[in-house]
């Protein structure tokens, strides 16, 4: 293979990480819709669920950083030639705005508790405090609140689309799902 000719598959390091994130957004999803919904006759639960939901949202953030790392250093495989142009800059433009995302929601995250005026901390695998990096405030709070939510949303519809077009292409026999599952 010529020095800068690109990658026939997926490095390991790259899919592992690929599936680390996505299982870490799913996590994070999930434990948002439950967290929420918690009275405060379970606070000791709902400070829990809220230290997991923020470690994940971190641990996303480090795993996209080390994605992106990985990407620049290693390539990435060509799409199958049986793609349109049109299909090749949709797929090139929807991992954009998920890396984009996947980097942008944890941000939001951790600025929605930096501003919080309870003053909550982070407390990174449940025994780290991290720092806030902002006073608080609450109208950047509600911002970030308001902020955070819709861009996990987004991240979250996103990703189940390019999910439904991963498993669509491998029914139709192109190799894009089996690339990344085994390589």
């Amino acid at each position: 293979m010529p020095p800068n000719a690109p990658p026939i598959t997926w490095s390991v390091a790259q899919r592992r990480l690929h599936w680390l994130v996505a299982d870490g957004v799913v996590a994070a999803f999930v434990l948002s819709l439950i967290m929420t919904r918690l009275g405060d006759d379970q606070l000791l639960l709902k400070f829990f669920l809220y230290q997991i939901h923020k470690t994940l949202g971190l641990l996303v953030l480090a795993g996209t950083v080390a994605r992106l790392v990985l990407l620049v250093r290693h390539g990435r495989p060509p799409l199958p030639d049986s793609f349109t142009p049109l299909e090749k800059r949709a797929a090139h433009l929807g991992h954009g705005v998920l890396y984009v995302l996947l980097i942008v929601v944890p941000v939001l995250g951790y600025l929605t508790n930096s501003t919080s005026p309870s003053r909550i901390p982070v407390l990174f695998m449940l025994v780290i405090p991290l720092p806030n990096l902002t006073p608080p405030s609450q109208y950047w709070n509600d911002l970030f609140v308001t902020f955070h939510y819709f861009a996990a949303i987004a991240l979250v519809v996103i990703a189940s689309v390019h999910a439904l077009i991963a498993i669509v292409h491998h029914l139709r026999g192109q190799p894009i799902l089996r690339r990344m599952w085994s390589g």
